[in-house]
């Protein structure tokens, strides 16, 4: 693909909300640096709930090939690599991806290490103009979607691939930051050199859709379908990917690419999110220091990359022949309505997300067997996660459930399209990857086999894969092996 200059910039007003809520004003506060770790009393009091879902009445499935979405690629961009099969083999060994940063000079940070992507190449899919332009947010986005292409059968410049409707094709990922470092040269260079040194690429490189839209531009894809990009924080990906599966079950497309890219490894993120004091401070060892579920655990590892895959109606997927990996079965969202960067502690909203995603799917939570859990290895996080489920899954005594970010960190936007793969791939080679570093478990974990320390072996019937982020975002996406 080649970028050109732009000729003009969009001016963009953003709106001023009509209020702001006591959380927000607790932020904002000069002392609230510490606000991440902090118990908030929400805005207003706690107002009776209303259940809308009900899981009594028994599921029923999609049946419709047209609206049938089944997932057909994976393409990933990680700390372990671009490989899917590799990625997912890292993962079952129980590697650790967190190490000292040597990208920038870490000394000052009061956190120096993350799961940091080292001997990235874009060699094949980028040309070496737009390869040195581009964000590594797009960069990987880019990288990840064309490895998906080809792993489904759709390598560009392919008999499969010029059969494609592109008006009937979409693209639907997604980043919860954009690209950090365009805009942090951006300020530099306003600072260092003045306004007229600002390059025009600062504004359309930072915003967080333009992932989406440059793997649509992208020569030998040129998708014409629906494009847009959701940005909601480590709960990105997963709203890409049921986004998307709308779209093909609503009829306006047949094929989509969904996911989320990431690349906030860069001085002002790590700085921002250490004040916050989301992230570990583990320096002295940092491949401990992801543990999600421990009770000594004292904030989540920054990771980074993009994972994507390829999702059709059964009907493309089967008319062209293509190898179906698993069905994707559901999805939902939720938001907690409570702080800024808290979960709420009572696991309600995400609760209420986990069971519109089953009512979506047509599945029952008797029939759910696999958690890949947002587990971020945060205070705060994993608990309230924990309560979610247990007001779910009541009995939890044939659920095996994980946590990705363990081993690669949590990589924010990217995180949702990751640890869906890690999903898929267990639901494909029937084995289902460690939690590592649960060294003093907490209790509130002990209803759950965590597959604590090395892999397991086990057939999932349906599995789902949660993820949570700031703001209270919550999503959730369900899968189960493909069935004719």
């Amino acid at each position: 693909m080649r970028l050109y200059h732009p000729s003009q910039l969009a001016n963009v007003a953003i709106p001023r909300s009509h209020k702001t809520s006591t959380a927000m004003q607790t932020l904002l506060l000069p002392d609230a640096v510490a606000v991440a770790a902090a118990d908030v009393t929400p805005r207003t009091q706690p107002q009776p709930r209303r259940v809308s879902v009900s899981m009594a009445r028994a599921p029923r499935r999609e049946s419709d090939p047209k609206k049938r979405v089944v997932v057909t690629g994976m393409g990933v961009v990680s700390v372990f690599g671009n490989d899917a099969g590799a990625f997912y083999d890292r993962l079952l060994a129980g590697e650790s991806g967190a190490g000292h940063i040597d990208r920038f000079d870490p000394a000052g940070f009061t956190t120096r290490f993350a799961a940091q992507i080292r001997g990235f190449s874009s060699e094949g899919h980028i040309d070496g103009e737009s390869d040195r332009r581009l964000d590594d947010c797009q960069r990987y986005a880019l990288v990840a979607a064309r490895k998906a292409l080809e792993s489904a059968g759709l390598a560009l410049g392919s008999t499969a691939m010029d059969n494609i409707d592109l008006e009937r094709a979409g693209v639907v990922v997604g980043s919860g930051i954009g690209g950090v470092k365009e805009f942090a040269a951006g300020v530099e260079s306003l600072v260092t050199k003045g306004p007229s040194r600002v390059s025009p690429f600062t504004v359309p490189l930072a915003i967080p859709n333009m992932a989406s839209a440059l793997v649509a531009i992208d020569a030998g894809i040129g998708f014409l379908g629906p494009n847009y990009s959701v940005s909601a924080a480590g709960a990105t990906g997963s709203h890409c990917i049921h986004s998307a599966a709308d779209q093909i079950r609503l009829g306006r497309a047949d094929v989509m690419l969904a996911g989320g890219a990431e690349a906030a490894i860069a001085p002002v993120a790590l700085g921002g999110l250490a004040a916050l004091g989301a992230l570990s401070r583990r320096n002295a060892d940092p491949e401990t220091a992801s543990r999600p579920w421990d009770r000594d655990r004292d904030g989540f590892v920054l990771g980074e990359g993009a994972g994507v895959l390829v999702m059709e109606s059964l009907e493309h997927a089967m008319r062209r022949g293509a190898p179906v990996l698993v069905e994707y079965l559901g999805g939902a969202a939720s938001c907690d309505a409570y702080h800024v960067t808290n979960p709420s502690p009572d696991g309600y909203a995400a609760s209420l997300c986990i069971k519109r995603s089953l009512e979506d799917a047509g599945v029952a939570p008797e029939e759910v067997n696999y958690i890949n859990a947002n587990a971020t290895s945060s205070r705060a996080g994993d608990l309230a996660e924990l309560k979610a489920l247990k007001q779910v899954f009541k009995d939890t005594s044939l659920i095996k459930m994980n946590a990705t970010k363990s081993m690669i960190g949590h990589c924010l936007g990217a995180a949702g399209g990751l640890e869906a793969i890690a999903t898929i791939k267990a639901i494909t080679t029937g084995w289902v990857h460690p939690t590592i570093n649960q060294f003093n478990p907490d209790p509130a974990v002990d209803q759950f086999d965590t597959v604590r320390d090395v892999k397991q072996r086990h057939y999932v019937n349906v599995g789902i894969s949660n993820s949570f982020g700031f703001g209270g975002h919550n999503s959730v996406v369900v899968f189960a092996p493909f069935k004719r």
